[in-house]
């Protein structure tokens, strides 16, 4: 049978075989509720402290009680976004960006239509921010003012200036959210050293479960808690905590202050191979987004005139897993809003196929995917009645 080879960690990553030994005590003799007050229950209470110290670690808190977990990425950006939406009062000035995940770009709308004012400001085709859009809309801006920039796309791997962007709206008087859902685990973080006041995480980002997630919140950010009834994480999200799953994401974020050094020089060599491989032996190759600056496990590479969709498949007829730069919804390819912001031309649009190498990427994997694909290429374009030209 063959071997799958995965090159779509952007999307999920491996549970590491250290988090599920982390993690089965807890479903096995330690499944108390960590709340309750008898010692089988209560002695969770500990582990679940030190997976929270373990998170704050990872990201630089300067103290655990910063860290609230969540079930998700997703959560964590709607608890961010509309509950210091809430806590601010009345109809705060919304900023993003055109190329958020939808899990941010969603509360913006949900505030949209409840009253608020949202600018999403647009990226240049290396998919960085126009600043210059930016320091004009603050210019005129009198609401009290919420932003929320991701910190590394999902799509491209483009990094934003977070500590920057931080800095220009706290001066206008702005709280300021980042989805760093990418780049956890990816790149350094240091909370002490950057203005955020909230970051948004996901386990199954940096190998921990799906179904586990953090926010981090500044020391004395003002933010509304979604759920509602128990007195969990200090009340800011109600509901007992997931002890497993948080005790898996402590382990993850143990395992990824330990091995992000090797990680990252491993990821960035073999996405580097793996890039020039393909721009050098497949017609009509190019790469979208900032090559200067982007996370180094990420490459976003159009086929022009070709549907990435169709790369995509016959990828996976020979057990190659990868992303498109489109969503297909009812039957119809419909082109990715990062590319379209990007002013990716179309030609190029519809042929994005994402490559995101992880922990357990091979360099025999590398081999394979560069000896298989420049024929994938070949035989669409002898296909496809666009290129024949």
């Amino acid at each position: 049978m063959q071997k799958t080879v995965y090159l779509d960690n952007n999307a999920t990553t491996a549970v590491a075989p250290e988090v599920v030994e982390a993690m089965l005590p807890f479903f096995k003799t330690q499944w108390g509720n960590p709340s309750s007050l008898h010692t089988f229950g209560s002695s969770t209470r500990r582990h679940l402290d030190e997976a929270r110290e373990k998170v704050a670690a990872l990201i630089g808190a300067a103290d655990a009680s910063e860290i609230i977990f969540t079930s998700c990425g997703s959560e964590s950006n709607n608890m961010a976004i509309l509950g210091a939406a809430s806590a601010m009062g009345g109809r705060p000035h919304v900023l993003t960006s055109q190329v958020e995940h939808s899990a941010v770009l969603g509360p913006c709308g949900k505030l949209e239509k409840e009253g608020c004012r949202v600018d999403r400001i647009s990226v240049d085709g290396g998919g960085q921010l126009k600043l210059n859009t930016l320091n004009e809309i603050l210019a005129e801006s009198n609401n009290p003012l919420l932003a929320s920039f991701m910190w590394a796309n999902n799509e491209t791997g483009v990094i934003f200036s977070v500590a920057e962007l931080a800095a220009q709206i706290h001066g206008a008087g702005g709280l300021f959210h980042t989805d760093a859902v990418q780049a956890v685990g990816k790149l350094p973080i240091n909370m002490q050293e950057v203005p955020v006041d909230m970051l948004s995480l996901s386990g199954h980002k940096l190998h921990a479960p799906k179904g586990i997630g953090a926010l981090y919140v500044r020391r004395g950010t003002r933010m509304d808690p979604l759920m509602l009834g128990g007195h969990q994480e200090r009340a800011r999200r109600a509901g007992t905590e997931n002890v497993p799953y948080i005790v898996g994401l402590g382990k993850a974020c143990e395992l990824v202050l330990e091995k992000m050094g090797g990680d990252t020089l491993r990821a960035t060599q073999q996405r580097d191979r793996l890039e020039a491989g393909i721009l050098a032996t497949c017609k009509g190759a190019g790469v979208n987004g900032d090559p200067a600056s982007r996370l180094p496990n990420t490459t976003n590479i159009s086929f022009e005139h070709l549907e990435g969709e169709g790369t995509l498949l016959m990828l996976d007829d020979i057990c190659v897993c990868v992303s498109t730069g489109a969503a297909c919804e009812s039957g119809s390819i419909e082109a990715s809003h990062v590319l379209k912001a990007m002013d990716v031309p179309r030609s190029r649009m519809q042929g994005a196929i994402r490559f995101s190498v992880g922990r357990y990427t091979t360099d025999a994997e590398i081999d394979f995917v560069l000896e298989q694909l420049p024929p994938i290429i070949q035989r669409q374009r002898e296909l496809s009645p666009r290129t024949n030209d």
